[in-house]
């Protein structure tokens, strides 16, 4: 499964506002929840917030990936944004983080769900990738960059 399989414009967001770590990802949240493969946001929510209660998913260089599993969705659903500014996530570098993608799985699909986090985790580590997410400016031009970046990265 591709990353840009499962992301459409309307899960993708540039200038997300929020002040805080909670703040972006409940907007994030709230963005994926207009997917009809979820069935039930608050659940959702708390999935997402109990993951994050673990450990923090401000993995390094601007990026996040909260994550979480729960069976009020019907398949792998995801948004990301851009935000408007940096944003205090508690990061395991401490740095500010204006990258987010957020994952939801279904409970019984770990393994899908592990292999995204994973693809998701190796291109958002190539900073050259994490440079041209920040200069763009919709969705469609975000979208365009994964699929090149997943074409050239992964073999198909």
């Amino acid at each position: 499964m591709k990353i840009s399989d499962i992301l459409t414009e309307n899960l993708v967001a540039t200038g997300l506002a929020g002040e805080s770590k909670k703040e972006i990802i409940d907007a994030m949240i709230d963005l994926v929840a207009t997917s009809p493969k979820v069935l039930d946001r608050e659940k959702v929510r708390k999935a997402i917030f109990e993951r994050e209660e673990i450990m923090s998913t401000g993995v390094g260089n601007g990026f996040a990936i909260p994550h979480g599993k729960t069976d009020a969705v019907t398949d792998i659903v995801a948004a990301f944004a851009v935000t408007a500014s940096p944003i205090d996530y508690q990061s395991l570098d401490e740095k500010p983080v204006r990258l987010v993608f957020l994952l939801v799985g279904k409970d019984n699909l770990v393994g899908p769900h592990i292999k995204l986090l994973s693809r998701i985790s190796r291109l958002m580590n190539k900073e050259e990738f994490r440079k041209r997410l920040l200069e763009l400016k919709t969705p469609q031009e975000i979208l365009e960059a994964f699929r090149h970046e997943e074409a050239t990265y992964f073999e198909a």
